[in-house]
């Protein structure tokens, strides 16, 4: 796979006036309520001392926190430019996931102490019966189970992403969204950007076949497009002139337990296969940058990306695949606090790496490679 240079869109004023602020552009993979994780990597990287950015590659709650953020951007920066946006995008962030939580706590059990006091327990196998659940969902689908299609997230969205906010962004603020989702009858990606943005886009990219019914756009139908991107690199290297791109990463790449429940082993293959397609664009990026720095390529057609990643495998490590549907707004909080702080280390270790360096090894992180 190749990565040739195409001609960028031309862009806004607000863009071509350039603050002091190191720019980058924003791959946020998605992973159910862990999304809540880059919640908090954004709050972060919205501060005064953070980050600008000039596209946001999003899949599923990656794709829904950058509508949400877009779409306070834009309202802040009509009111008092930059700053406002982002303080505005900051509440925006806040107030959408405030609304998550609200289905939540019924979801989340309790576990005891050592002291006798009961503790919440992030993990949902822990409640009785969540095995039973999950093999229902499995054997039937969701056209028998929801015939009427509800779904509560879209009416969540709905209240807190302005479509016509998101379209504007770009000319009024630089940024461009892509969001990723499958098509059903190809498995290929579909990316949906400017114009094609709509609720029905947003909701197809966070459309998990086996809780939803899949979203017809055009008469074709689309499901999470974590399956072919979690999210998809190549709209940014196609379509923006940054040559920083920052992953924030909460998928896992690595569990040291081995599964032997089958709802364990399906969760292990989900994680792996949405992991799948990004690492195949990352082992193109880093063979491109191999061969540009052996001079065997033209590098006047080729960008020679600078890498990075927020990501906190340590502390996610505890909460499985069970976790990624608990909206409580305890464990969204939690998640919240760890993203920002690992964006604050990150910021702290490797902000002045921008638009000079890559920060994030390629091959030791994601091809296994010493």
């Amino acid at each position: 796979m190749t990565i040739p240079r195409k001609k960028r869109i031309a862009l806004s004023s607000a863009a071509q006036n350039p603050s002091p602020r190191p720019r980058v552009d924003l791959a946020l993979q998605g992973g159910g309520s862990h999304g809540a994780f880059t919640w908090g990597v954004l709050d972060r990287l919205l501060d005064d001392d953070g980050l600008d950015f000039s596209g946001i590659s999003g899949t599923s709650a990656g794709a829904l926190n950058g509508a949400v953020m877009l779409t306070g951007y834009v309202e802040g920066h009509a009111k008092g430019g930059a700053p406002a946006a982002r303080v505005q995008a900051q509440k925006a962030l806040a107030d959408f996931w405030a609304d998550v939580s609200q289905h939540g706590p019924i979801f989340s059990p309790m576990t005891m102490q050592p002291n006798g006091s009961l503790k919440p327990a992030f993990n949902l196998d822990q409640i009785p019966g969540y095995q039973w659940m999950n093999m229902f969902m499995q054997t039937f689908s969701p056209y028998e189970i929801n015939p009427l299609n509800l779904n509560p997230l879209r009416d969540v969205v709905q209240r807190h992403v302005e479509i016509n906010a998101v379209h504007a962004a770009c000319e009024h603020a630089g940024i461009q969204l892509f969001v990723t989702a499958t098509s059903v009858r190809t498995g290929q990606a579909r990316v949906f950007t400017e114009e094609e943005l709509t609720l029905d886009a947003l909701m197809a990219s966070a459309c998990l076949p086996v809780v939803f019914q899949a979203v017809e756009i055009d008469g074709e139908p689309y499901w999470d497009g974590g399956y072919t991107g979690n999210p998809a690199l190549y709209p940014l290297i196609y379509n923006t002139d940054t040559s920083d791109i920052l992953l924030i990463k909460i998928n896992p790449l690595e569990r040291l337990d081995k599964p032997t429940r089958s709802m364990d082993i399906l969760d292990r293959l989900s994680e792996i296969t949405f992991n799948a397609s990004l690492i195949g664009e990352l082992r193109a990026i880093s063979f491109v940058k191999k061969l540009l720095k052996e001079d065997k390529i033209d590098p006047s057609r080729y960008k020679d990306l600078h890498m990075h990643m927020v990501a906190d495998d340590e502390n996610l490590a505890p909460f499985n695949a069970s976790s990624k549907s608990n909206t409580d707004r305890v464990f969204l909080q939690t998640l919240h606090d760890m993203g920002h702080a690992a964006a604050d280390r990150w910021l702290a270790a490797h902000r002045d790496d921008i638009g000079h360096r890559s920060s994030l090894d390629i091959e030791r992180t994601f091809l296994g490679m010493p």
